[in-house]
């Protein structure tokens, strides 16, 4: 008996998605445009086989170069992997690139996103991939990709999509990664008709440390500067409270100590 034909009432087979993007590509030399892509592409081959996972590129239809970054499409069974271990190792690639780079080559600072949703390859009929667009696109991970930029000298800034989340850290498939992890938010892209909640992983800073950068009330749902501190209350009333935001060398605090509490967390 022959198979009944496709219907556009059939769903798709659901896939994997990570979105990557180059943040500053634009103004790069043209002349540097190629080689630091090709550093990219190096990169990002690495890391995928150091997180266990096949090249996208091998399956038809299932990588999309888009200039200043790369959409991979992946089975659905491999949605945890593209959270926990790729971002660390993610960003750990980024690190040592930036550390061994030649001072004429410009630096590569990523967002990424990572969805999970129905669609069918190679044709790309599904909203997932428009959707996993969308979310890199957003406000709030391009505000944590700055916020960690400038306060912590991060390189990789990530936001992953409410099912993505549910069915990988809320699931506890993400062995080194869980939920206090990473800050809820709520993407948005200026001009498009898209808000939806997703989760921002910064490796260099913890949620409580992003949260400030990041505001529900602002347009697009983030800020580039944190909230202007709480006064100091008088004196008497309660203890006072030092931030040291750099190393201390040979520094001399003056007055009167009685009780010190160094906390090292990062920010």
């Amino acid at each position: 008996m022959p198979s009944p034909l496709p219907s556009s009432l059939d769903v798709p087979p659901e896939q994997a998605l990570l979105a990557v993007d180059m943040q500053g590509y634009s103004q790069i030399p043209e002349a540097r445009m190629a080689p630091v892509r090709s550093d990219l592409d190096d990169v990002l081959t690495n890391v995928l086989a150091h997180s266990g996972l096949h090249d996208p590129r091998d399956r038809p239809g299932a990588y999309k170069d888009t200039g200043d970054g790369a959409i991979f499409v992946l089975p659905a069974k491999d949605i945890a992997r593209l959270i926990d271990p790729l971002l660390e190792h993610l960003h750990a690639a980024l690190v040592r690139y930036d550390r061994e780079r030649l001072a004429s080559a410009p630096s590569i600072r990523l967002r990424a996103a990572v969805h999970v949703g129905p669609l069918s390859l190679p044709d790309h009929r599904g909203d997932a991939i428009n959707e996993v667009c969308r979310l890199l696109d957003s406000q709030v991970v391009r505000t944590a990709l700055t916020a960690a930029r400038e306060h912590r000298g991060g390189l990789l800034a990530a936001v992953v999509s409410e099912p993505a989340f549910r069915r990988t850290v809320r699931a506890g498939r993400t062995p080194d990664l869980d939920e206090e992890h990473f800050l809820q938010a709520t993407a948005r892209v200026e001009g498009k008709a898209f808000e939806e909640p997703c989760w921002l992983y910064t490796p260099r800073m913890t949620p409580q440390g992003l949260a400030p950068f990041i505001s529900p009330e602002a347009p697009g749902g983030g800020v580039g500067t944190p909230p202007a501190a709480t006064p100091s209350p008088a004196p008497g009333n309660s203890p006072a409270v030092f931030h040291f935001n750099g190393d201390m060398t040979d520094t001399t605090v003056i007055g009167e100590v009685k009780k010190m509490r160094v906390d090292r967390r990062r920010i």
